[in-house]
C-alpha cells in the first residue's frame, strides 16, 4: 500500500510493476506487463465477483479518451445530469463564471426558499471540479456561503456557473504523453477581497512538465496583515501540495531530477522565503507556515518571482478575476507552455 495514497497499491517483482488504484468497489489496474497484469485480474475473480470492462474509458463520472497527445479527461455526462437536475435544459450560455460588481456575500438578497438544493448542487460542481480547474474559484466562493443564510443571489450565482458549463460543456483536462518531469506550480492570492470579514483566498496549478495535476481555490482562515502575507500563506499551501505531488512520485518510481519551484507575482513573498532581514512583519505568523524557508535552504524548493523571466501578468488571477476567469486560465497555459521549453 501507498505511504501517500491509501487507495494506491503497488506491487514490483523483476523488473514487473503493477498499480492497482480501489475506490470503494471500483478498480484500475494497470502496469508494465499485460501478461502479469491478466494474471492478476484472474486471480483477483477467483477470490472476488467482478467484472473486467476491459481499457479504462469511464471511472467515477470521469470520461477517459485516448487521442494522438495522450489522454483527455472529461465529465459531459456529469454537467448533464447536474443540468438536469436544476431544470436548466436549454438556458442561454453565459461566457463567463460571474459578473464584476455582484460579488457575493452575506444577506445580501432575500433567503433562498430551498437552501438544501443549493448544497447539493455546489456538492456536485466541486466533484466536477475534478476535469475543470476553470470553475474552481467561482465554486469555492459559492461553497463558502453553504453553512449561511442563502439567498436569491447565491443561487443565481450558481445558475450562471451551470450557464457557463453548458457553453463549455465538452472542455476538460489533456494529458500529454510527451512532456518533461519538472514538478513546479503557480501560486497566488487576493488580498483581503472577501467582502464579510477582508480574508483573502489562496490558489494554485501544479504542473508535472506541460500537465496540470492538482489546483486549488481555499479561503485562508485567518485575516492577512498585508498582501505579502497572504501571497506567503498560499505559497505555504502550495509548498505542502508539492512536496506530497513529490512522495508520490518518488513512490511511482517517477525521477524528479529538479527541485521543486514555485512561480508567484510577489516580491515581498519571494524575500521573506530566503531573507530574515525582511521577516520583522511577519512574526506573528503560525511556525508551520516557515517551513517553506527550511525546504529553500535546503535546495529542494525555488521560490521564483515571475517577472524576472518577462512576464507582467498576474498568474492565476483565473482564481481571483471575477469577469476574466478563463482569460487567464489560457494564460497560465500559455506561460506554463513558454517555461516547458526553458527548463
Amino acid at each position: 500500500m501507498s505511504n501517500s495514497d491509501h487507495c494506491l497499491f503497488i506491487c514490483s517483482t523483476a523488473g514487473v510493476t503493477l498499480y492497482l488504484v480501489v475506490y470503494v468497489d471500483d478498480l484500475i489496474v494497470t502496469g508494465n506487463d499485460i501478461k502479469f497484469i491478466n494474471q492478476f485480474i484472474s486471480k483477483l475473480g477467483h477470490r472476488f465477483s467482478i467484472k473486467d470492462l476491459g481499457s479504462l474509458n469511464y471511472f467515477l463520472g470521469v470520461k477517459v479518451v485516448r487521442t494522438d497527445h495522450g489522454l483527455f479527461l472529461s465529465q459531459r455526462k456529469y454537467i448533464e445530469d447536474i443540468v438536469d437536475r436544476t431544470l436548466m435544459t436549454g438556458a442561454k450560455p453565459v461566457p463567463t463564471l460571474l459578473t464584476i460588481g455582484n460579488s457575493l456575500s452575506l444577506n445580501d438578497s432575500a433567503l433562498l426558499d430551498n437552501p438544501s438544493e443549493y448544497r447539493t448542487i455546489v456538492g456536485s460542481l466541486q466533484y466536477l471540479g475534478l476535469t475543470r480547474p476553470d470553475i474552481a474559484f467561482a465554486v469555492n466562493k459559492l461553497a463558502q456561503f453553504s453553512a449561511t443564510l442563502l439567498t436569491v443571489n447565491h443561487w443565481a450565482a450558481v445558475k450562471r456557473v451551470i450557464r457557463y458549463l453548458i457553453g463549455a460543456i465538452d472542455k476538460g483536462l489533456q494529458f500529454h504523453r510527451h512532456s518533461s518531469l519538472v514538478l513546479h506550480a503557480f501560486s497566488d492570492s487576493d488580498w483581503g477581497c472577501e467582502k464579510d470579514d477582508r480574508s483573502s483566498t489562496s490558489a494554485y496549478v501544479v504542473f508535472l512538465g506541460k500537465n496540470p495535476i492538482s489546483w486549488s481555490s481555499k479561503k485562508q482562515r485567518v485575516v492577512a496583515k498585508s498582501s505579502t502575507e497572504a501571497e506567503y500563506r498560499s505559497i505555504s499551501a502550495t509548498a505542502s501540495k508539492l512536496c506530497w505531488i513529490r512522495n508520490l512520485l518518488l513512490e511511482l518510481a517517477v525521477p524528479l531530477s529538479k527541485p521543486l519551484v514555485i512561480y508567484c507575482d510577489n516580491l515581498g513573498a519571494t524575500y521573506v522565503t530566503t531573507k530574515p532581514i525582511f521577516h520583522s512583519r511577519m512574526k506573528h505568523l503560525e511556525i508551520d507556515y516557515h517551513f517553506v524557508r527550511q525546504l529553500v535552504q535546503l535546495g529542494k524548493l525555488r521560490v521564483i518571482f515571475l517577472v524576472k523571466i518577462n512576464w507582467r501578468m498576474c498568474l492565476l488571477k483565473l482564481f481571483h478575476a471575477l469577469t476574466l476567469g478563463v482569460f487567464f486560465l489560457r494564460l497560465v497555459f500559455q506561460i506554463n507552455h513558454h517555461l516547458e521549453g526553458v527548463y
